[in-house]
This record gives structure tokens, sequence and C-alpha cells, in this order.
């Protein structure tokens, strides 16, 4: 007998929303979405979603409620706000929040959606991006209870290889922080050896094959390097939520007193790129810079 499809409610149909709403779509999920950009509701009700009128509505009608926004402001809103997901909140229903926020601005949510209502909270941070999430492959570090963690499988079955439990309640965003740091540094790291090679009269494309298996070898590189080389500034990722995980990352970092050197240094990079005005811009934008083509 095949498994009967997961109920789900999606909140945030943005670049990633669409992309996990759509892999559920694909895998027989019964998906209900809610934004406030109609225009991004409907593409995903063409491809089979159902719409909701609010987010309450969409709640209601469904177990598993994924939450994919930009900032934690808006996630406490969405959840807390009027007609958000607390007024339709049960023990049954489970919140699984893929957003990427503050660790401790998860726990203190979480712990108060519980207290509230019964609804626990798993967060599900990601990694992989829209190819990750169409494929179903995407890297997950989740924290929250074993239970809830092993509950919300019924969804991330469909969207994830690598499926992680970190630790209690805030311990994905933690991971997550820690994902964006080797992210960050890796991206920095390919501009300016691509920047090297040039100089010394070494194609970069050439790079990634060479150093292949060996030590220096990332995803990232292989992935990045010709794309910056070639100075590809077509959409894989914005700088602005890059900065966006950096503040929060050092954020936390000065809560915890630990010393992160090299991430003041890769803020203040994104920062002066999102002050020339390259924010919603790729990160290979960051070519610009050791060009000398800002400021």
């Amino acid at each position: 007998m095949s498994e009967a499809p997961a109920k789900v409610a999606l909140v945030g149909a943005g670049i990633m929303g669409s992309a996990i709403a759509t892999r559920l779509i694909e895998t027989k999920q019964a998906v209900t979405v809610f934004d406030l950009d109609k225009a991004k509701v409907a593409a995903l009700t063409a491809k089979g979603a159902a719409a909701a009128a609010s987010v309450a509505e969409a709640v209601r009608a469904n177990d598993f409620v994924i939450l994919s926004l930009n900032h934690a402001d808006i996630v406490r809103s969405v959840v807390f706000g009027d007609g958000g997901v607390a007024i339709a909140a049960s023990p049954e229903k489970l919140l699984i929040d893929m957003s990427s926020i503050d660790p401790a601005d998860t726990a203190e949510m979480a712990g108060k959606l519980a207290a509230e209502t019964g609804m626990k909270w798993v967060d599900c941070p990601l990694s992989g991006g829209v190819p990750g999430a169409l494929g179903g492959r995407l890297t997950v570090m989740a924290g929250g209870e074993t239970a809830d963690f092993e509950r919300a499988r019924t969804v991330m079955q469909h969207l994830c290889a690598n499926y992680t439990l970190m630790g209690p309640s805030g311990a994905g965003q933690t991971t997550k922080l820690i994902n964006q740091l080797f992210c960050a540094v890796q991206f920095q790291a390919v501009a300016e050896a691509v920047k090297l090679a040039e100089a010394g009269g070494v194609d970069p494309k050439a790079i990634p094959a060479a150093l292949k298996g060996g030590r220096a070898d990332s995803s990232i590189m292989q992935e990045f390097m010709a794309k910056f080389a070639a100075r590809d500034f077509s959409p894989t990722g914005r700088i602005d939520n890059m900065l966006k995980d950096l503040d929060s990352l050092q954020s936390f970092a000065l809560k915890t007193k630990t010393p992160l050197p090299m991430t003041g240094q890769l803020v203040e990079i994104h920062r002066l790129l999102c002050a020339a005005g390259l924010g919603p811009k790729d990160s290979a934008e960051m070519m610009r810079l050791l060009d000398g083509k800002i400021g």
C-alpha cells in the first residue's frame, strides 16, 4: 500500500520556498501555500498546490507547517502575529522552520509556541540551494526533540539527502551559521585564487581539475571557480543574504565570546559589496571588488 501524502502548509514562496513547494508537489504531497505575493502563489497553484487566504487558514488544513522566510522578525510575526500560526496551532501539528535565523530567537520562539499551544517546532535550516531542493538532495541540520525530528522526517525525506539532528532547539541554526562561515570563507578564497592564477599566467578554470581530490578540494571550488573566472554573474545566491547570515554569525560570536577574526573581515567585505549596490547580486560579484571596479 502506498504511503498517504503528507499534508503540508508552506509559508513563504520566495526562491527557496517555491523550490521546496515544487519538490513536495512533484513527490505527490498535499501542499497548501501562503505568501503575500499573489503571483508567487499562483505559480505554485498552477503546479498543483492549494492557496490559503491567511497563514492561520493554511495551518488549520494541514499537519505540517514549513516556514521559508528571511528574518527572525518575519518568522515571529508569521507565528505570533494576527492571523498567524499560533491562532490555528495544536499539539497534533508540527512547525518546520527552514529559514536561517538566530539560534537564540529560534529557541525562544519554539518554547513560547509549545507553552502556549502545545505545537512543537523543529528548526531545519538548509544547504544545497534551489538545485538541492528540486532534486531532493538538500543537507538539513535540525534542532529540536528527537520525536519531533523523526516526525518531521515524513516531509523531509522528500527534500533531503542528509538530515541530521544536531541537538535541542536552535542547534540546527547554530550549525547553519557554521555552514555559512565555511561557505563565505571559501567564496572569498575562490575569488582570490582566481586573481592569483590570472596574475601568474595560469588558467583559473583548470585549477579545479588539477586540485581535485587534494586537501584544497571543495564543492565550492569545483562549482564556482570557473564561474568566477568567467565573471559569470548569473544568480545562484544573493550577497545580502550572505551578509544577513554573517551578521547573525558575528552577533552569536559576540554573545558567546567566541573569537572569529576572519568573520569580521568577511562581514566588512560583504557590507562593502552591499554598499556598492550589489546586495541583490550573485557572490561572483566579489570579483568586481578584486578587479578594482567598485568604488
